[in-house]
């Protein structure tokens, strides 16, 4: 019998709340254990999906917490009796105003919460045999977060990276700099062949922002 089991991480993303955030489901081929990343919102939607793949939902992992990534977290963790998992502290005051974040874009109302587990830089997450790498990322948020999975060469950026851009960073706690710092730093070295799944929009590869990106492309 091997020490290690292979992983065989699927996923499914699903687009949630009027911002179409990408909320990501993701789970253990072998022992269909699942975790889902950023419930924004339309938990019905994601319950759904869950059982679709007849998947056995262990864990909510959050990259950030700005209302449509997080704003379905608490009660979604109530109904299910699952911990929340992330993002760093440094988005406490983020999940502090998730009431007020709600109330100002016109979204359902909105729980704040306590995580369960905070991450850190070089920290992991498992769900079944999968171990998924944690980065901190900050700049589009003080506490966002980033998962990788080598084994797969998938990467659940949230709002960090796009498709031809990158996350904003004018809002309380963000930093430009900061912010292509950590994509450069911290991203890049994953591999240009590593496919990251954004917050907002179509997958691409990290090679390819390296190509084209005009906020982060090599030489910029």
């Amino acid at each position: 019998m091997n020490a290690k089991t292979a992983c065989q991480l699927h996923y499914q993303t699903i687009p949630v709340t009027p911002f179409q955030q990408n909320c990501s489901i993701v789970w253990c081929d072998a022992t269909r254990e699942a975790a889902v990343i950023d419930p924004g919102g339309d938990l019905p939607r994601i319950e759904a999906a869950l059982q679709e793949q007849g998947l056995d939902f262990r864990q909510i992992w959050l990259t950030h917490c700005h209302i449509d990534h997080a704003g379905g977290t608490a009660e979604l963790a109530r109904r299910h009796d699952v911990p929340i998992i992330g993002p760093h502290p440094g988005d406490q005051f983020w999940i502090d105003g998730l009431a007020e974040q709600a109330r100002m874009f016109g979204l359902p109302p909105a729980e704040a919460f306590v995580p369960t587990r905070w991450l850190h830089d070089g920290d992991t997450v498992q769900v079944g045999h999968c171990e998924l790498a944690v980065r901190h990322c900050p700049g589009h948020t003080p506490g966002h977060v980033v998962f990788h999975s080598a084994e797969a060469k998938r990467a659940f950026v949230g709002d960090v990276l796009f498709a031809g851009s990158i996350g904003r960073s004018d809002f309380p706690g963000g930093n430009h700099e900061q912010l292509v710092a950590s994509i450069r730093e911290r991203l890049w070295p994953m591999g240009n062949d590593t496919i990251f799944i954004p917050g907002h929009g179509p997958e691409s590869s990290f090679g390819r922002e390296r190509r084209s990106n005009p906020f982060v492309r090599d030489g910029v």
